[in-house]
């Protein structure tokens, strides 16, 4: 059956804008690249650049990769009809990162080697197809999930940024979705019907547990203090825009 882009609710527009254009995150004549995993965040990222680039004052091109780490727990291949039917350019990379995980990772956790073939694996996408920017859909909940277990775990002060370059020169990174709370992607992605995978991988413990208990942290805190995410975007301001200079 046939489907269609979905507008985004104003309220998620109006973030993802303001993001847009506060840390310059497209450019005219670019051509995004967005990193779908399937998951409500990355999926809501497809049709608020859908309509962005239909409204938007600036012109660019956008398409879609998905990489498959061909893990029993995690089936992305429904994407692959869902994307043919919006037809919007998309790119399926299948890549045996779980076996090749158990075969040459060291010291390493499953989802610091996951995470890094991913990437590598997108950067190349981007570069075969000539793409010049790659797009991520971490949310404001996303980094302040960090930004806590870097600070309590690292002894740092690090947090995702919006928008960099990276080390080859080459490719920037945005996040559009650095100013939307977690709730906003999930709501739309119900009320849209979006066809949300869900990926469970019984690989890696140690750093779901620390995220998940830094959500917990952060919503118990929440209850208390209903304006803390709105502190803490302003308190992360330097770490979010980390890198802006080389751009």
């Amino acid at each position: 059956m046939p489907v269609e882009f979905v507008k985004p609710p104003k309220s998620l527009l109006s973030k993802v804008g303001k993001a847009i254009g506060e840390y310059k995150l497209i450019r005219e004549g670019d051509r995004i690249l967005l990193g779908l995993s399937g998951g409500k965040d990355s999926l809501a990222l497809l049709h608020i650049l859908n309509h962005f680039q239909r409204h938007a004052p600036i012109r660019f091109e956008f398409a879609a990769v998905t990489i498959d780490p061909q893990s029993e727990s995690f089936d992305p291949t429904p994407l692959i009809p869902y994307m043919e039917s919006l037809g919007i350019p998309y790119h399926y990379v299948r890549e045996p990162i779980v076996s090749l995980a158990e075969a040459h990772m060291d010291n390493d956790s499953y989802c610091a080697f996951c995470s890094r073939m991913k990437r590598g694996l997108m950067y190349r996408t981007a570069r075969e197809h000539g793409y010049n920017v790659l797009a991520l859909a971490q949310h404001l909940d996303d980094l302040a999930e960090s930004f806590l277990m870097s600070a309590f775990h690292g002894g740092k002060l690090k947090t995702m940024k919006a928008h960099y370059r990276i080390d080859a020169g080459d490719l920037r990174v945005i996040r559009p979705l650095v100013m939307v709370r977690e709730r906003q992607t999930a709501d739309f992605a119900k009320a849209a019907g979006l066809p949300v995978i869900v990926e469970n991988c019984p690989m890696c413990f140690e750093m779901p547990t620390q995220r998940q208990h830094m959500k917990e942290l952060l919503a118990g805190e929440e209850l208390k203090n209903h304006n803390m995410f709105k502190s803490l975007l302003t308190a992360m301001q330097p770490l979010i825009r980390d890198g802006m200079d080389k751009i």
